[in-house]
C-alpha cells in the first residue's frame, strides 16, 4: 500500500487546477448521476453518492448543480443522455497493469479513443478480465503525522472502519473499506488529523518497478487517459522513485 501516495498526490495536485478551470465538473457530474441512477439520490443511504458529493463540494461545485445531477439521475430530469459506466484495462510501458474507469454516453467512440492513447504512448489495451484481477476497491486516506502519536492514531482510526495503516515518511495511510471512507475521513477530521489527501481507489495487489523511459512514457500514459472527457479515473500497478516522478510531474 504504501507509496500511493506519490501519484495520488500529484493528482490531486492537477485535479485542483482543473477545478479551477471547471473542467473536472462535467466528470463530476456524470458519476453522481450514475451514482443516484444505482443507488437512490439520497446520499445517507447510498454511501458512493455521499462520497462523490463531498469530492463535488471540495472541488467547489455550486450546489445547485450537484442536486440537478443528483435529480437527472433519478429520473426526476430528462436529459435524454445515457450514460454507462465501461472499464477498460490494459498494458503500459515495462508491463504496468492498468485499468481505466469510464462514464461514457457512446461506448464505441471512447473505446475507439482510449485504444489509441494506449498505443500513442507505447501501452496495448487488452481484453476484459486482463488486468481486473490485480486491482481491489478500497478507500484510501493519507495523512499528516507530524506532532502526531502513531499509536493514537491507529487507534482512532481502527475504531473508525479502518483495515489497515502504514506509516511512511511523516504520513500514515490509511486503507479502509469504501462503505467506510466517509465516517472514517470525518472521525479522522474531528480527532484533529490534516488529511492530505483522501479517495476512494483501486489499490493493486502487486506491483511494477519502472525506471527511466518506461517511467516517463508510462506518467504520460496516464496523464492523457486522466485527461480525457470520458475517463472518471486511472488506476495502475507502477512503482516510481518519488524523485523521478516528481521531476517528470513538473
Amino acid at each position: 500500500m504504501a507509496g500511493h501516495s506519490k501519484w495520488a498526490n500529484i493528482r490531486h495536485r492537477k485535479a485542483a487546477v482543473d477545478a479551477k478551470r471547471g473542467k473536472i465538473f462535467t466528470k463530476l457530474v456524470r458519476e453522481i448521476i450514475v451514482a443516484a441512477r444505482e443507488g437512490g439520490g439520497d446520499p445517507d443511504s447510498n454511501p458512493r453518492l455521499r462520497t462523490i458529493i463531498e469530492k463535488a463540494k471540495q472541488a467547489n461545485m455550486p450546489k445547485e448543480k450537484i442536486e440537478q445531477a443528483i435529480k437527472r439521475g433519478t429520473g426526476e430530469l430528462k436529459d435524454g443522455q445515457s450514460l454507462e459506466e465501461i472499464y477498460y484495462e490494459g498494458y503500459g510501458p515495462g508491463g504496468v497493469a492498468i485499468l481505466v474507469y469510464t462514464v461514457t454516453d457512446n461506448k464505441n467512440r471512447t473505446a475507439a479513443e482510449i485504444r489509441h492513447i494506449f498505443s500513442k504512448h507505447g501501452g496495448n489495451l487488452g481484453e476484459s478480465g486482463c488486468v481486473a484481477w490485480i486491482f481491489e476497491r478500497r478507500g484510501w486516506i493519507e495523512v499528516d503525522m507530524e506532532g502526531k502519536d502513531e499509536d493514537e492514531l491507529m487507534e482512532v482510526a481502527i475504531e473508525a472502519g479502518a483495515d489497515d495503516v502504514e506509516f511512511e515518511d511523516g504520513k500514515a495511510e490509511i486503507v479502509c473499506e469504501p462503505d467506510s471512507f466517509v465516517d472514517l475521513k470525518t472521525a479522522l477530521e474531528k480527532a484533529g488529523y490534516k488529511i492530505v489527501a483522501a479517495e476512494i481507489t483501486m489499490l493493486p495487489k502487486n506491483k511494477v518497478k519502472l525506471e527511466g523511459e518506461d517511467a516517463r512514457k508510462c506518467l504520460k500514459l496516464m496523464e492523457a487517459l486522466e485527461d480525457h472527457d470520458d475517463v472518471q479515473q486511472a488506476y495502475a500497478n507502477f512503482e516510481i522513485d518519488e524523485a523521478v516522478m516528481e521531476e517528470i510531474a513538473q
